[in-house]
């Protein structure tokens, strides 16, 4: 094969693999459920995870969560990064099989490795306030939320003190991606601005984008579901 058909070849593949990223950001397809393919039939129940649970509690009691409600510590809730808001979860430590009921009603854990932040009362059920954190599984047995309301996955590409700074990283991301956007949010430490990027109802789509996105600009992007 000729240098110049091997360039020509590379040109079309290289042009291949955008047009289908360009499409996968704009979303369409399932959920994480089944690691791709449609939402399942009445999905969030039946959905399964394992991973490291964490808690959260005095400051943050009184805050605003993501569905509006204010953040009582001494009650059953608990933050996931994409689970419908609403979806109620039997919590179970794989360390002492203690279990817990929870309803999610924030946004979180944004630490990577961690699955679920619980309430203080979640976390004293689980007798894990004093680690800190535990393995757990978590397992959505009835869902409380809108129905059908379930939202787009977006990807977090970083988030920043300075609106300056997140600006400056949309702008370059806009020049390669759709949809766009900086997502003001007020936390106990002040004021962050996160810089967000797709639409999709695909985590693995959304989870494919975040790792490409992580290696382009050296952050350690999240999927967060959007039910705005």
């Amino acid at each position: 094969m000729s240098r110049d058909v091997r360039r020509r070849s590379r040109q079309v593949l290289a042009a291949s693999l955008l047009a289908a990223l360009a499409f996968s950001v704009n979303g369409c397809g399932g959920g994480r459920m089944d690691r791709g393919g449609a939402y399942p039939a009445g999905y969030p129940v039946g959905y399964v995870e394992r991973g490291v649970a964490s808690w959260y509690g005095p400051g943050f009691h009184g805050n605003k969560t993501a569905n509006g409600e204010e953040y009582d510590m001494h009650r059953l809730t608990a933050a996931h990064r994409t689970l419908p808001l609403g979806s109620v979860a039997e919590v179970r430590s794989l360390t002492n099989g203690r279990k817990v009921t929870v309803r999610i009603n924030d946004r979180g854990p944004f630490a990577k490795g961690r699955i679920i932040d619980l309430s203080l009362a979640a976390a004293q059920t689980l007798a894990m306030t004093g680690s800190g954190t535990d393995q757990v599984e978590l397992r959505v047995v009835s869902y409380q939320g809108r129905p059908g309301a379930m939202g787009y996955l977006r990807v977090q590409v970083a988030s920043f003190a300075e609106q300056a700074n997140a600006q400056a990283l949309a702008g370059k991301l806009k020049s390669r991606y759709p949809d766009v956007r900086i997502s003001p949010v007020d936390l106990t430490s002040g004021r962050r601005y996160r810089v967000l990027v797709g639409r999709f109802t695909s985590e693995t789509q959304a989870e494919a984008l975040a790792e490409r996105l992580g290696s382009q600009f050296e952050v350690d992007p999240l999927v967060l579901r959007d039910d705005t």
